[in-house]
């Protein structure tokens, strides 16, 4: 599940991303509590906190207290463009630059 090339926290939150792009997991949709992601991939809950948090500051996911975390109505939309950036910045800017 997860691998060396990049902190543990950095992927639950890609993972997270990924399912919700592929439409996995919908907006207003309910995930994983930290403690289950923790227990269920058998990793410290803080790490699993950390990535969680990741994703709340970035606006994927909400927290309504005492209930949990659910994604964002928006959250879709704002992968998908957060991609399409990447997309320009990591392939078409260096591809016009060694033009």
């Amino acid at each position: 599940m997860f691998d060396d090339r990049s902190p543990i926290y950095q992927q639950i939150a890609e993972q997270i991303k990924a399912q919700i792009i592929s439409g996995e997991l919908r907006p207003g949709e309910q995930v994983m509590s930290t403690n289950q992601y923790a227990a269920f991939y058998r990793i410290n809950p803080a790490t699993a906190a950390k990535g969680f948090h990741q994703l709340v500051e970035e606006g994927v996911l909400y927290k309504k207290r005492g209930i949990g975390m659910f994604v964002s109505s928006d959250a879709h939309e704002k992968l998908r463009a957060e991609r399409r950036g990447r997309v320009f910045t990591d392939i078409v800017e260096p591809m016009v630059a060694e033009a």
